[in-house]
């Protein structure tokens, strides 16, 4: 693994991710929004969720333009929230842990992964779904990756991503014979079949580890932070999945 002194020399590929990722995040934000609900999400113009009106392109400079707006819209005042910032510098610690992980040129690729995860999982909290639109692709650009850059390794990431979707199926299968009610939806095997597009079928054992072990976590935050946490209670799986998906991608298996 790439030491962290990788920060010396970025050039001009490592600070244009930089520069890319707010706006990438501003575009992931819109698609969180609107897919979901069915609305259009590159022709439709951007406008003030409280009063309607159409942004301009001076509105919608990521960071920037709500910094100077002071998070209010310019034509009612009424605050804008902190969901397009959010989504924005998150994006951007996406770059930013890509870089301190990886060669720059490496660093695109994870960028590229670590962008679409957070669009699902971002998704997943908000909705409860994994949308087709965004899983499907995602496996097709596991093994198109595989092709340009491990063709090698095609074979087993085909088979990764077939093993992904059947396993998920058969539990959330066997988990509704047992307990009569879902338990994982259709959306969390498709994103399990992209994890084996992507980290190949040796891995799948490691990335539900990864991921039930964050799920215990969170569910044990939680808890402490004062809400009911019980048999009955849920929690999305798809954050998890894609938490231990992309830190499986960088980091790479855990040894065992």
């Amino acid at each position: 693994m790439p030491a962290l002194d990788n920060w010396r020399g970025l050039g001009a590929a490592g600070l244009g991710l930089i520069l890319a990722a707010p706006v990438v995040g501003s575009f992931l934000g819109v698609l969180i929004r609107r897919l979901p609900e069915g609305r259009p999400i590159v022709w439709a113009r951007s406008a003030c969720e409280s009063c309607g009106a159409a942004l301009r392109p001076g509105d919608l400079v990521p960071l920037v333009s709500w910094a100077l707006a002071r998070g209010r819209c310019r034509h009612c005042g009424r605050p804008l929230g902190w969901f397009y910032p959010a989504v924005e510098l998150a994006a951007l610690a996406v770059a930013l842990i890509a870089l301190a992980v990886d060669a720059v040129e490496a660093a695109w690729l994870d960028c590229l992964l670590g962008w679409w995860l957070l669009a699902l999982a971002w998704i997943d909290i908000r909705r409860w779904i994994l949308p087709d639109a965004v899983t499907l692709p995602l496996i097709l650009a596991g093994l198109l990756a595989a092709l340009a850059f491990e063709p090698d390794a095609l074979v087993e990431r085909a088979l990764g991503a077939a093993l992904g979707y059947l396993v998920l199926r058969a539990i959330a299968w066997a988990y509704f014979r047992l307990r009569g009610r879902e338990g994982l939806g259709q959306g969390d095997a498709k994103l399990f079949a992209a994890a084996g597009a992507w980290l190949g079928a040796y891995a799948l054992p490691q990335v539900i580890l990864v991921a039930a072990l964050a799920a215990l976590l969170t569910a044990a935050a939680l808890r402490l932070s004062g809400r009911e946490i019980g048999a009955l209670s849920a929690l999305p799986f798809g954050p998890f999945l894609a938490v231990a998906i992309w830190a499986l991608w960088l980091f790479g298996p855990l040894p065992l």
